[in-house]
């Protein structure tokens, strides 16, 4: 491959043995770039890949991708290796990211391969080790779920460098708000006046008032003051009662919210609870 450092190894591959090449399978070596390499180098190893990556982004090469690196067992006759320098845990350095996205890129146009993440042994693109399961040797922790969350990006920036059409990063998920059960209570019990204004449960007070009057329990008008008062109280009996709020009767509908039934009305409403 043209741009990286062309390191032969004489011993630990398969002369002449990549029967296809499905894809990249993506490594973490445990270790450093200069270490694996001394240790690709001893016979005593049985073990190699086709490239490697170090932190600050050097590239290496060890065996030509017509032979078959010994990195995944099974999953070797048919993939391409590269390790990266680093320990599990680790994420990959955005100089390692553009290593492995330069080889994704190079593989695309020499063997073909698609640009896209793979899951599994049958698929094609770019993998991981840990997918290959106990046939590519059972390394369930190769090269861990923070690289494994990085592949698209590693995608990205191969389609980038071959003149496609990057996906877009997906934006974030809006956050969704979240009450504090334990400041609603506190709410409920309290005075209405002496509620008024106290944002350490008003913020929450609101978002179950805002959910209340979307069920028709709950006026506009006393809707939004952030005061668990007893109008409120009176709603949240009435959720309590409904079948949707969990058909609460006696003392259990009593206004004041308990986890169960403010859960389901997070459910509905795009809100979340902690305890």
């Amino acid at each position: 491959m043209s741009g990286a450092t062309w390191r032969p190894i004489p011993v630990n591959f398969t002369a002449n043995g990549q029967e296809a090449v499905y894809g990249v399978v993506v490594h973490i070596m445990a270790g450093t770039l200069a270490g694996t390499d001394s240790w690709f180098r001893n016979s005593k190893a049985q073990a190699s890949s086709h490239f490697g990556t170090g932190k600050a982004g050097a590239l290496y090469q060890w065996v030509d991708t017509k032979d078959r690196a010994w990195a995944q067992a099974s999953g070797n006759r048919t993939w391409i290796s590269v390790e990266n320098e680093g320990q599990g845990g680790d994420v990959l350095t955005d100089a390692q990211l553009q290593r492995v996205a330069e080889v994704l890129a190079w593989a695309h146009k020499v063997h073909g391969v698609p640009l896209q993440v793979a899951s599994s042994p049958s698929g094609r693109g770019l993998g991981y080790h840990a997918m290959g399961g106990a046939a590519w040797g059972g390394h369930t922790s190769c090269p861990g779920t923070k690289i494994v969350a990085q592949l698209p990006e590693i995608v990205r920036r191969a389609k980038a460098l071959t003149g496609q059409t990057p996906d877009k990063p997906s934006a974030p998920a809006p956050a969704k708000p979240v009450v504090d059960l334990s400041k609603l209570i506190s709410a409920a019990k309290t005075d209405p006046r002496a509620a008024q204004g106290h944002t350490t449960y008003a913020a929450g007070v609101r978002i179950v008032e805002a959910a209340l009057k979307a069920e028709g329990l709950l006026s506009a008008r006393y809707a939004g003051d952030g005061s668990f008062g007893s109008v409120t109280v009176q709603a949240y009996a009435a959720w309590q009662r409904s079948k949707a709020g969990g058909s609460y009767r006696g003392a259990s509908a009593d206004g004041i919210p308990g986890l169960s039934s403010l859960r389901k009305l997070a459910a509905r409403h795009g809100f979340t609870v902690t305890a």
